[in-house]
């Protein structure tokens, strides 16, 4: 019950309190969440960029449509996808469970090699949609962990990301940005932080299946 209280108290924040800052603790905390969150094969195709400079979040803000979660937040996270996902990508996967776990190549050869072919077989942009895709699950972890840890944050997709990428130099760093999520404590007077949440009833959202003709 302590994880549905902490949801119900956690909404899009829409005002920050620019003054208030989350401690190294709290930032190390979503960091640590970000790494353990589940991805598609475990590849991890995902970054995120900790941005706490009020230089760079301010030139930033215009390319996100003046949203002001952009520059009064105490962090600004972006997640972003790496450019390419190949072989090189899958290896480094392998390579680190034979490290950390101790697998022998005999083990995982085989489904190593199956899923480069499964890679091979996949265009440029159905392995950018998977990449996206871990974006979202990455995103939704932060925010549950966020809610527990009683810190406001903001989902946000309303951004242009060829301009995020260019200011931040993320070409350099074979990365594209995918989603924001502001981080940080909210201003007393949002007034959204008071409303009730709109919700639908469990019964309309969540169906039971417990026999079903095959």
């Amino acid at each position: 019950m302590k994880t549905i209280k902490a949801l119900k108290w956690r909404y899009a924040c829409k005002k920050f309190d620019a003054t208030k800052k989350l401690s190294s603790k709290k930032i190390k905390q979503l960091k640590k969440a970000f790494n353990l969150t589940a991805t598609s094969f475990g590849l991890q195709p995902i970054k995120m960029l900790v941005i706490s400079n009020n230089k760079i979040k301010n030139a930033l803000l215009e390319h996100a449509y003046f949203q002001k979660q952009i520059t009064d937040c105490s962090q600004l996270l972006v997640l972003c996808i790496d450019n390419n996902i190949d072989d090189t990508t899958v290896d480094a996967y392998f390579d680190l469970e034979k490290k950390t776990r101790g697998t022998s190549e005999e083990i995982i050869g085989k489904f190593r090699q199956n899923l480069k072919n499964s890679f091979t077989n996949k265009t440029a942009k159905e392995k950018e949609q998977e990449a996206i895709y871990q974006t979202y699950i990455a995103l939704g972890n932060l925010m549950t962990v966020c809610a527990i840890e009683k810190i406001d944050a903001c989902p946000m997709e309303g951004f242009i990301p060829n301009k995020f990428d260019e200011i931040l130099k993320l070409k350099s760093l074979n990365l594209k940005s995918i989603l924001l999520l502001p981080v940080g404590y909210r201003a007393k007077d949002d007034f959204m932080s008071k409303l009730k949440k709109v919700r639908k009833p469990l019964n309309e959202i969540v169906i039971e299946i417990n026999d079903v003709e095959l």
